[in-house]
């Protein structure tokens, strides 16, 4: 055998036509991933407007249905975590055309490859940083709301950048019947449905994995989750501790609830029993996707704020005893404050608020962000 035999082949640049890596396949991919996204964007400006509405609409946010904000942020985790799995399966399928040559190709072609490139650093960071929050890892210096916030727009806005500019291309592609697809080689029908059904497959099983956290039907099933429902004080998961919070019991000896509008009061927490008891069963909803329902019991915002003589369509601020955090100071609208089953909640299924779940008081209210669920309550202001 003569040594050139052995010699490697010359380095080819990938071929974009076949096996997979072809415009059919991209578009397949690419609908169900387009879809994600939408769904990913929509479920996320309803929870950040919940958090921080502005001003013109804080009172204009509605307390019902209860459910409302467990189901949005359910989707919003859920489809975040699809949309890995399909972004990952959409490189694969594309990555040959980074190795076209030459690179670019007029001014044209150079303003596509850099949407192109805008929307997959953008969609990498998103979905990367979404997950690495769902289990409330932050190794990077920069806010994590604010940023994800931003780069939802910019992946947003990439993507219909890219639907305009490769609408002739998706057209085509976009079903076995159109046109374009004729070029394609039959044998690789079968190895397309074979990929897509292994992503469909591997969705699922990640679905199955981790939607218990918030549809409890399933929680036997969340091996992948980070949090159980069933897992945590009094029987419910908590984020933030009493001892992360700063909250001692020299603190909390010499509580007192301050309550301040045009009739100003205090009550110490026997005060506080005496006045007629509510109960609510309210799901409690985090924005790292875990939710559970639980039986609350307390007094109602309402007769609290009736008692210090605000007006009708007044709304609330509530501050916390921790010490520090971006939630200690909460602001809820009218339809919160005046809704019966917005409770000061001193009970949690019958017994009394440990302290990492806010003893001696909390807020719980329907359709509301956990982070908004205000722990160890130590004044309530009319505005």
């Amino acid at each position: 055998m003569r040594p050139s035999s052995l010699r490697p082949p010359p380095l080819r640049p990938p071929s974009f036509s076949g096996r997979l890596h072809d415009a059919r396949t991209a578009t397949a991919v690419g609908r169900w991933l387009g879809a994600a996204f939408v769904v990913c964007f929509v479920t996320g400006l309803i929870s950040h407007y919940l958090q921080h509405p502005p001003s013109w609409a804080a009172d204009s946010l509605p307390a019902r249905p209860i459910w409302g904000y467990r189901l949005s942020q359910g989707l919003h985790v859920g489809t975040g975590l699809a949309a890995i799995v399909l972004l990952l399966v959409k490189l694969w399928t594309v990555y040959p055309r980074l190795f076209t040559w030459p690179p670019v190709r007029g001014v044209r072609h150079a303003l596509e490859r850099l949407s192109v490139a805008v929307l997959v650093a953008s969609a990498v960071l998103e979905v990367f940083t979404g997950l690495l929050n769902v289990v409330e890892w932050y190794p990077w210096p920069f806010g994590f709301i604010q940023t994800h916030f931003a780069l939802a727009w910019v992946v947003i806005g990439s993507i219909m950048l890219h639907l305009a500019v490769k609408a002739p291309d998706i057209r085509a592609h976009w079903s076995r019947r159109s046109p374009g697809t004729r070029e394609l080689p039959a044998a690789d029908g079968p190895d397309r449905r074979a990929l897509l059904l292994g992503a469909g497959a591997a969705i699922g099983v990640v679905t199955l994995a981790t939607v218990g956290q918030s549809l409890t039907p399933l929680k036997r099933l969340d091996l992948l989750a980070p949090r159980h429902p069933d897992i945590g004080p009094m029987g419910l998961p908590v984020n933030r501790t009493a001892a992360a919070a700063g909250i001692t019991a020299e603190a909390l000896a010499d509580w007192r609830l301050e309550v301040i509008g045009p009739n100003p009061y205090h009550l110490t927490l026997d005060q506080l029993r005496a006045l007629p008891h509510a109960s609510a069963r309210l799901p409690i909803a985090c924005v790292e996707g875990w939710s559970v329902e639980a039986r609350w019991g307390g007094v109602r915002i309402a007769d609290l704020l009736a008692r210090a003589g605000a007006p009708p369509g007044a709304g609330l601020r509530v501050t916390s005893l921790e010490t520090g955090g971006a939630y200690r100071v909460m602001e809820m609208g009218r339809d919160y404050a005046e809704d019966p089953l917005t409770l000061l909640a001193l009970e949690l299924h019958g017994e009394v608020l440990s302290a990492d779940h806010g003893y001696p008081a909390r807020i719980i209210a329907p359709n509301r962000p956990g982070v908004l669920q205000t722990k160890w309550v130590t004044r309530l202001e009319v505005l």
